[in-house]
């Protein structure tokens, strides 16, 4: 299906994570939304791939998406160079056509993310190159973004996503095999000051913009202004 926007994650829970609030703000607009999680998180300490997706879907309802899907590609494998991953992504992209790409940000401690960035941020070039041998049309998103999450680059835009907080954080809580304390091995999700960590984020690049919630992203080239009217928005708080 077509879609407006699609969210790459490298695991199931990383768009629920780092660019949740977006996704739910351009579903309540109307618009048509996609996740695709790269890997199905099956090499997590917590959660088989079953209970993963599913907890996928759930989370996807509340987001408001219209498609969520994945990939397939190995959980601790991502790979930037691997061909058949390209092709995958690609597939993916000519597929569903999107106008806005969002993927994960490079500066991060998880391989997988890092190598989730730049396969996708390759992918969205290449999706657009007529002899490059993959399934569909050739296509090239008009824009990607890049999601901040542990990383200490600082934003090229914040998105205030304070309207629809509660529905991002309902949407994290979704993936109970990652967060929930006493259903296997402990990790740093499992903490119990880990849900105040993200909404501790969150309003750090609220308060950047005035907000009281916000999700920050890197974006390469300059931001198109086309309309300079766009630029009176705002005014002094």
């Amino acid at each position: 299906m077509a879609l407006d926007a699609l969210f790459f994650g490298a695991h199931p829970d990383d768009v629920e994570l780092t660019s949740g609030g977006l996704a739910a703000l351009l579903a309540s607009h109307g618009h048509a939304v996609g996740i695709a999680d790269l890997t199905r998180g099956e090499a997590g300490t917590r959660g088989d791939a079953s209970e993963r997706a599913a907890e996928s879907a759930a989370a996807a309802r509340v987001l408001g998406a219209a498609w969520r899907g994945a990939l397939g590609l190995p959980d601790l494998g991502i790979a930037r160079g691997d061909r058949a991953q390209l092709r995958a992504v690609v597939a993916c992209l000519r597929e569903h056509r999107p106008r806005l790409v969002v993927a994960p940000h490079a500066d991060d401690a998880h391989p997988d993310h890092v190598e989730a960035s730049h396969l996708v941020a390759r992918a969205c070039y290449i999706a657009g190159l007529a002899g490059f041998e993959a399934p569909g049309e050739r296509h090239r998103p008009g824009r990607a973004l890049f999601a901040l999450y542990r990383s200490a680059a600082p934003p090229h835009l914040v998105v205030d996503v304070s309207a629809v907080w509660e529905r991002r954080m309902e949407a994290l809580r979704m993936h109970a095999s990652q967060l929930e304390p006493g259903r296997g091995p402990a990790t740093y999700l499992t903490a119990p000051e880990f849900l105040l960590e993200v909404e501790s984020r969150a309003r750090a690049f609220g308060a950047l913009i005035g907000a009281r919630f916000g999700e920050g992203y890197r974006m390469r080239g300059p931001v198109p202004v086309a309309d300079a009217r766009a630029l009176l928005a705002g005014g002094a708080r």
